[in-house]
């Protein structure tokens, strides 16, 4: 293997490029040989991924135009278009809170079995309908509380583990031909050497050898089992590493598995996102062999005020607009991704990759035959490529001039295709992104290239790479109001489109049966026959830890609005507190931490109250409402002007009184429940303070007077019957 020369000419204040001689000590030369190819598992290049999921993050995707939402996912996933990806990584929903809310698991008991739930098989249809060859990737970050049987931890009962994370890996074959090519273990969470081996043995047993298990998806701990555990070295395809800082241990790269950043990136999508997403690209190889890198995440589908806004390829949030946002992350992908492939090679640090004396880095790719060859660059400035995490330590790069010699194989290249952007971060002048140049010349082997700072560039003999362009997208507006949802319009086990869980499940279920005639007053008036209900019984095994049931809903910034639901708590396996709220500060791991105005009703106590935050520690009045179990109720909150209104039924508990100092000035709207147990949510509605009030009692469309009474005496039943059920 021979070693590439790097020499460096430095380019000066005048603009123009300076072609200096060979000679010239400052002059930057790569030799690129087919001679230095490594072809082993190590080297291989496995592709460029993105993560659906880590959590919810996806969510508002599916509810977009279809028009709209095919131009988003050809952005993401048609080959030789835009990103072009080669991976997707999707969580295997936990009913647990995982970033920006909870994705729904296949199986919420041990008894519960659907694979309809959620959207990420849907999104996994999708990505492979455009590229057949992409690869799927599942990774839990929870667990529904009965594999943990009681305990935090998904590793006591292994065996129950292992099954559940068969039974996705069959419903995704058996129910949507999907075939799952990796799984991973726990994301960002002890691994378990055990579990590893059986979960290996119980996919073998199975017939599913073809999956790959990538281990670790935190740090490069697992390493130092793969190399003294044979039968977990074995059972290990992979080692994945987040947010590596581009470097790998010592004890990883020893191993010879390949190297993975199983989830990088996690940066705003604007232009030091960009810059970010291009240096960590390159130098994951460069700097720590890593040979697949997977950023988080995929498409920002989720609400801006949740945690992390458009730390994404691109931007897709606003479905009721059909808006959304193609930006320089998902260009930067397509430097690599649209000119590379998985099963090519990367030429090796110090023989075709590697780092520029002048600052920035270069990676060589080719094809198992050694016919085809890319070359991408990156200049990126330290202060322009800065990610999230982890801190990056100072340098510098100044322009240069970089001469290439190909060899061996590669000598007879007469021409490369050319690609560039240029990241600008002047104000008024904009960064140009993935712009074709017109071919480079190689002349006896050999070119010259002028590099500044602050570029991307790839060199290719690969000529299908394409800048793809669809119609211009509709203009931004924000979430529409009145809103409502009759929750009718769906399949059993969906979850409604723009209403987004941050802990339970929320998904929707035939409306249940009421006290005194055993059937459902909706659905006893052919109005409702379904309805919302979140359906998680017990505490989940965690990936971070919460316990009340909350959804939210629309415009952070919506102030005085007006939000009612009708709610009914089951007699059986029911949640002690159900409520609506409004101006909801926060949602992701702090949700539990969420302040606003939230009206409660407990049917146990027969007991109501008024809170400033979901923990329940404000109250700010209560008072006693017959209410009682299986019984259909309106709860309305009315914000304006700073004063609030409060009222369930027809019942006024609270009338115009005024806000504490302690309510948030906007936020969401939203509903939830006290704890885990079932609770039914119907007929949701929001609308500005200032517009007419909505109809009462739930928005049932009585035919008569009779029929109208019902409620009120069915609720007077249910009080007088209260003692008699048994509350689980």
């Amino acid at each position: 293997m021979k070693s590439a020369v790097i020499f460096l000419a430095l380019f000066f204040a005048s603009g123009h490029s300076i072609h200096l001689s060979f000679e010239n000590k400052f002059n930057s030369k790569i030799r690129i040989s087919d001679e230095s190819v490594i072809k082993n598992a190590a080297s291989m290049f496995y592709g460029i991924g993105a993560i659906s999921g880590g959590g919810a993050t996806s969510k508002l995707l599916q509810n977009y135009p279809q028009n709209q939402r095919d131009q988003i996912l050809d952005y993401l996933f048609l080959p030789n278009f835009g990103a072009s990806l080669h991976m997707l990584k999707v969580e295997i929903g936990g009913d647990s809170q995982s970033t920006e809310g909870t994705e729904a698991s296949h199986m919420h008991h041990s008894w519960d079995l659907n694979y309809n739930r959620g959207y990420e098989w849907w999104l996994m249809k999708e990505a492979k309908k455009r590229n057949p060859n992409i690869t799927l990737y599942g990774l839990p970050w929870a667990f529904p509380g009965w594999v943990g049987n009681g305990t935090s931890s998904p590793y006591n009962y292994p065996s129950l583990t292992a099954k559940y994370v068969l039974k996705w890996v069959q419903g995704a074959k058996d129910y949507h031909n999907l075939t799952i090519d990796y799984l991973g273990i726990w994301n960002e969470r002890a691994y378990d050497v055990e579990y590893v081996r059986l979960l290996r043995a119980v996919l073998d047993h199975a017939g599913f050898k073809n999956i790959r298990l990538v281990v670790g998806d935190g740090d490069w701990g697992p390493a130092h089992d793969v190399l003294n555990d044979p039968q977990f070295a074995a059972a290990t395809f992979a080692l994945g590493a987040h947010y590596p800082g581009t470097l790998s241990s010592n004890e990883a790269k020893r191993t010879g598995k390949p190297l993975w950043a199983s989830e990088d990136f996690s940066t705003f999508n604007d232009d030091i996102g960009s810059g970010c997403w291009a240096r960590i690209l390159n130098r994951n190889f460069v700097d720590g062999g890593m040979t697949s890198s997977i950023a988080w995440n995929l498409v920002a589908a989720y609400y801006d005020n949740l945690p992390f806004p458009r730390c994404s390829l691109m931007t897709a949030n606003e479905p009721w607009s059909g808006h959304y946002e193609v930006t320089g992350p998902l260009w930067m992908t397509a430097h690599t991704s649209q000119f590379a492939l998985p099963g090519w090679y990367y030429l090796p640090a110090g023989g075709g990759s590697g780092r520029l004396p002048s600052g920035g880095s270069y990676v060589g790719l080719t094809d198992s035959n050694t016919k085809q060859l890319t070359i991408i660059f990156e200049t990126m400035s330290h202060d322009h490529s800065e990610c999230i995490r982890p801190s990056l330590p100072p340098y510098t790069v100044k322009p240069q001039n970089v001469t290439i010699k190909l060899a061996g194989a590669f000598a007879s290249i007469t021409q490369l295709y050319y690609w560039k952007s240029v990241l600008s971060y002047k104000k008024g002048v904009s960064s140009s992104y993935f712009v074709k140049q017109s071919p480079l010349q190689v002349k006896s082997g050999q070119l010259t290239l002028f590099l500044d700072v602050d570029v991307v560039v790839t060199l290719s003999t690969v000529a299908t790479a394409t800048k793809g362009q669809r119609s211009q997208p509709p203009p931004s507006k924000p979430f529409p109001l009145p809103y409502s949802d009759n929750f009718q319009n769906y399949q059993p086990g969906s979850n409604p489109l723009n209403l987004v869980p941050q802990v339970g499940s929320f998904e929707i279920v035939d409306s249940p049966p009421t006290v005194g005639n055993g059937r459902s007053i909706i659905d006893h008036y052919n109005v409702n026959k379904q309805c919302l209900m979140q359906t998680v019984l017990q505490q989940p095994v965690d990936w971070c830890k919460q316990s009340q049931p909350i959804a939210v809903i629309g415009n952070y910034n919506w102030s005085d609005i007006s939000v009612s639901a009708s709610v009914l708590v089951p007699s059986v396996n029911s949640t002690t507190g159900i409520f609506v709220a409004a101006r909801i500060d926060q949602g992701g791991c702090g949700a539990f931490q969420a302040k606003g105005l939230f009206l409660w009703l407990f049917p146990a106590s027969n007991q109501y109250a008024v809170t400033n935050d979901l923990a329940q520690t404000k109250k700010i009045k209560g008072g006693s409402f017959v209410y009682g179990y299986d019984a259909w109720v309106k709860l309305t909150l009315n914000l304006q002007s700073g004063k609030y209104t409060a009222k369930i039924g027809n019942q006024t508990v609270a009338n115009l009184e005024t806000l504490p100092g302690s309510t948030p000035s906007t936020g969401f709207a939203g509903l939830g429940s006290e704890n885990f147990g079932l609770a039914c949510f119907a007929n949701l509605s929001i609308s500005s303070a200032n517009s007419l009030p909505a109809k009462d009692d739930a928005q049932l469309k009585y035919k008569s007077a009779e029929q109208a009474a019902v409620v009120p005496m069915i609720r007077l039943v249910e009080a007088q019957r209260i003692d008699n059920f048994d509350h689980l």
